[in-house]
């Protein structure tokens, strides 16, 4: 098994050039993919960035690759379940960093933050792991 880096996935999935090196790396990206590969999901999150502020994908594009890459039968993708709860959060308003960070600590008794958006959605849309904002002792 081979892990994939962004690039990789960005060349595979995102046809955004049509220059020599770009056509050759798509080229090169769908011969890789054709072997069982691995996704950490750190790579899963960094992608989402790339697509979401690089590419300036829409939500419900970002939401079919995401949906897409989670399925393919080579690939096995670091925490599946958790990133397409997350990606479901995700198309219910909250940051997908967010969600992602939120998920992936469901195992934890609170997850802990001064980020008062966060807290809001997270009381609204995730309720197995608590949202704290942490308040002085003084």
């Amino acid at each position: 098994m081979i892990a994939l880096d962004t690039n990789i996935l960005a060349r595979f999935f995102i046809e955004d050039s049509q220059d020599k090196e770009s056509i050759k790396q798509q080229k090169i990206a769908h011969q890789v993919l054709l072997n069982a590969c691995y996704v950490p999901v750190t790579v899963v999150l960094e992608f989402f960035w790339v697509m979401d502020k690089g590419y300036k994908l829409t939500q419900a594009q970002i939401c079919q690759v995401v949906t897409k890459l989670c399925s393919l039968s080579r690939i096995t993708v670091e925490s599946d379940n958790q990133v397409l709860i997350a990606l479901n959060l995700y198309m219910q308003g909250m940051d997908f960093a967010d969600a992602l960070h939120l998920v992936q600590s469901k195992h934890c008794d609170s997850f802990y933050t001064f980020d008062k958006k966060l807290d809001k959605k997270a009381s609204a849309l995730y309720s197995h792991t608590p949202v704290i904002i942490p308040q002085s002792s003084q």
